[in-house]
């Protein structure tokens, strides 16, 4: 409910749309398993956040491709 008012669409929309769409065949459900990782990649996903939310290790951002070359040369 809360992603439809963040998109500004009613959830009952939502719901109508979603149903429209299962009934016409162009949506299909299935349950899907949260995945779990192992201690090794929780930490290192963790640090990686960390980081980011610091801004460190984060390249800057690039207007070409070129330029992104060049800086990976740079460094």
């Amino acid at each position: 409910m809360a992603k439809a008012q963040n998109e500004g669409i009613a959830f009952a929309s939502v719901l109508k749309l979603a149903t429209k769409a299962f009934v016409d065949g162009d949506l299909s459900l299935g349950l899907v398993g949260s995945e779990k990782f192992n201690a090794s990649t929780s930490r290192e996903i963790k640090r990686a956040l960390k980081d980011i939310s610091q801004g460190k290790n984060m390249s800057p951002s690039f207007s070409s491709a070129k330029e992104a070359i060049k800086y990976l040369r740079d460094i």
